[in-house]
């Protein structure tokens, strides 16, 4: 009797989100499909890296996540898994980044019209990823550190830019 091989490729995509939930999939699944970006990313001492990079968005394990990687060569190669949990009406969000050894774990919801992602580092820093400036074509991400999880009056002195990418999505 014979053995069917099946890749990696077969049984990780999807083609689309999975019928039982496909009319809560929409926050992230506007994103499936490749991108392009310009980065700018903030160091600690000041400095700034520029780049370009890109983004490739996918359906994944029976169209129940979606899957992403984001390459900005010299700098970061990464992916997150995007898991929609309908019992919290949110989702997980789990990124990896073998390049730099950097792991996170987050809740992302909407907000308003963005797309917001909380967090936090070992170290109990808060972290703040989002999604603004969406269209269907174009997106911009911002990735914010803050000490004091922005509570103080004036926000925009809590949280502390890192990144910066500006996203278009590249047509066929």
């Amino acid at each position: 009797m014979a053995v069917a091989v099946t890749t990696l490729k077969e049984v990780l995509h999807a083609d689309g989100p999975a019928p039982d939930r496909a009319d809560r999939m929409g926050l992230y699944g506007w994103l499936i499909g490749s991108w392009t970006m310009d980065a700018v990313m903030h160091a600690d001492d000041g400095s700034r890296h520029e780049g370009k990079g890109e983004i490739c968005f996918g359906w994944v394990l029976g169209g129940r996540a979606i899957q992403d990687v984001w390459v900005l060569p010299g700098f970061f190669h990464g992916t997150t898994l995007r898991v929609y949990d309908p019992a919290l009406d949110a989702w997980h969000i789990f990124w990896s980044d073998p390049l730099k050894q950097y792991y996170t774990r987050q809740l992302g919801r909407a907000e308003g019209p963005d797309i917001v992602q909380h967090g936090k580092l070992e170290d109990g820093t808060a972290i703040r990823w989002r999604f603004t400036e969406i269209t269907p074509n174009a997106f911009r991400w911002l990735g914010e550190l803050s000490s004091d999880e922005g509570k103080t009056c004036d926000e925009a002195k809590t949280w502390r830019l890192q990144a910066d990418f500006r996203a278009r999505r590249l047509t066929a």
